[in-house]
């Protein structure tokens, strides 16, 4: 039994973390449809090198230190190196835990990728990556996942924080260190003039369409893959749960945004309405395991709700977020946070602290990390750079060169 119970987790959590990775498509297409053409080159180019940095520091150290901390209801994780062979008497391999959560890194340094977009350089962007997911990520996934004094039970010392899937740990988390960033880094040439705010359209509306069906589809990996167990009668119902409920936030989200849209600017905005889906998505990761599918749906509609006018809040307060990733997985992030004491026996004080801390840390060191690299080596491209497109300028190469009129193209 012992055996059977091994392979059905390893199996199972293989499959769920390959669901995930498949996320990364999705946020790449998301983004690449919604920056304009002349930087979808370069957009691409992030997505694809953020996830094989973070697959390396996590492997180096972040995983040793998220995980592999003897100290429980502790502030201060051991560190060092590596993945530690898979214990005698595990009900999975280690190298299946280190897969599964490395895949939820690189989710959470994806959002900072569409936050910053359009004006940031590469190789800025490509140094806080690696702070990110070597470091802060794992300090305060060590204090919640990792068994530290948030998410440690009381019995063993810590608040009881809870957070099945991660809305505060990996998206709210993307969501701060995306916004120290943006804060610093400032909004878009021309986007915000005497006249008010200036649309600035994405390039490809089918190309965001797929990227939020994939990472939809993702979701359901990484929030049936957190129930870490597949043995038996009671993981197989829970994780049928999951799926349920997952699916129902995102569509309710989804409709949500569209009826916000048509009430508010008088028509069905395509964007809006896949960050409602998202924001859905987003929300129901606290605890898609304990609600009913009518209780999820409810919440999807909220945390799209709140997405839905915290995109607009934000482009008042001249924040300039191209593809609208601090909204909505750090507004609906926090929403599903505070919504997990209606179907769980833990208190709103408790999720409170918990994502006070997160927001805390993340949005703290990240905001040292970004200042320090804008002293050192400059954060944002060349006001002509902007101009031309950052695929020209930082890549060499344009995405879409046949529509682009007047312009070399063949640039080393």
């Amino acid at each position: 039994m012992e055996t059977t119970n091994y392979l059905f987790n390893t199996l199972f959590l293989l499959f769920s973390g390959a669901l995930v990775m498949w996320m990364a498509a999705g946020f790449s297409m998301l983004e690449a449809g919604l920056v304009r053409s002349k930087n979808t080159t370069e957009i691409l180019t992030k997505n694809i090198l953020l996830y094989a940095l973070a697959c390396i520091c996590y492997m180096i150290i972040g995983f040793d230190i998220m995980y592999q901390s003897n100290t429980t209801g502790g502030w201060l994780p051991s560190i060092g190196f590596g993945i530690d062979a898979t214990a005698e008497g595990a009900s999975q391999s280690s190298k299946v835990d280190f897969f599964f959560q490395v895949v939820f890194v690189a989710t959470a340094m994806s959002i900072v990728s569409g936050a910053v977009a359009e004006r940031m350089k590469l190789s800025s962007f490509l140094i806080f990556t690696i702070f990110l997911t070597a470091v802060i990520y794992p300090v305060e996934g060590y204090w919640t996942w990792g068994a530290g004094f948030l998410g440690a039970s009381e019995e063993d010392g810590g608040l009881g924080f809870s957070d099945f899937a991660g809305s505060g740990i990996v998206h709210m988390a993307g969501a701060m260190a995306a916004l120290a960033g943006v804060i610093l880094l400032g909004p878009r040439k021309g986007r915000y003039t005497e006249k008010g705010v200036k649309p600035v359209p994405g390039a490809n509306m089918p190309l965001v369409t797929l990227g939020m069906f994939i990472l939809w589809f993702g979701w359901l990996g990484f929030n049936g893959g957190s129930q870490l167990s597949f043995t038996g009668v009671e993981d197989a119902d829970a994780v049928a749960s999951v799926f349920v409920n997952t699916n129902a936030a995102a569509a309710a989200g989804a409709i949500a945004a569209y009826l916000l849209s048509l009430i508010i600017y008088g028509k069905a905005d395509l964007t809006l309405i896949v960050n409602g889906a998202l924001a859905g998505l987003v929300t129901i990761t606290a605890a898609p395991d304990s609600p009913t599918p009518m209780q999820a749906a409810l919440f999807g509609v909220v945390g799209s709700a709140a997405a839905f006018f915290s995109i607009k809040f934000l482009d008042q307060m001249k924040i300039d977020d191209p593809v609208g990733a601090i909204s909505v997985h750090g507004t609906a992030g926090l929403v599903g946070l505070l919504l997990v004491p209606v179907t769980k026996d833990v208190s709103i004080g408790t999720q409170l602290i918990g994502a006070g801390v997160i927001a805390a840390w993340v949005f703290g060191v990240s905001f040292i990390v970004w200042f320090a690299l804008k002293k050192i080596v400059g954060i944002r491209i060349s006001e002509q750079d902007e101009y031309l497109g950052a695929d020209i300028t930082e890549c060499g190469l344009e995405a879409y060169p046949e529509f682009i009129a007047g312009r070399t193209t063949n640039v080393i």
